[in-house]
């Protein structure tokens, strides 16, 4: 026991370095709702899945995922632009991962099964490599 208190501080530091690693898997809520660039591809290229960017006009001209659709996250209700197959997966695209993980939540209240918001954002997919688009 005396190691214990002779020890605390090394105790402490341990659990909160655990606590601060494990933290970004909790506060996604385990991270259902986010892919990586890998995964995300691995759904265009085999699932058929499609991309949404829910960046606003100005931001998806200046540089977006390069097949996208551009529907902002104000006009995500209804949109057009989104499958009418709700099975289909649909990954959605921002400048960071903010706007497309509120959107992702928005289009599974929906009906979309399989929306997911890509961890990072455009500039994730961008370190990447994939190729992106800089024309509206």
């Amino acid at each position: 026991m005396s190691f214990f208190v002779d020890n605390w501080i090394l105790f402490f530091i341990a659990i909160t370095s655990g606590a601060m690693l494990l933290w970004p898997m909790v506060g996604r809520g385990g991270g259902a709702l986010s892919v990586g660039t890998a995964e995300a591809v691995r759904l265009i290229n085999r699932e058929k899945g499609v991309v949404i960017d829910v960046s606003e006009p100005a931001e998806y001209a200046a540089g977006h995922a390069a097949g996208a659709r551009n529907v902002p996250l104000g006009k995500l209700d209804g949109a057009k632009e989104l499958p009418t197959n709700k099975t289909l997966p649909v990954i959605l695209i921002c400048a960071s991962g903010a706007r497309s993980s509120r959107a992702a939540a928005q289009l599974r209240k929906a009906g979309h099964e399989k929306a997911v918001s890509l961890a990072g954002g455009i500039g994730a997919w961008r370190e990447a490599g994939f190729p992106v688009d800089k024309s509206a």
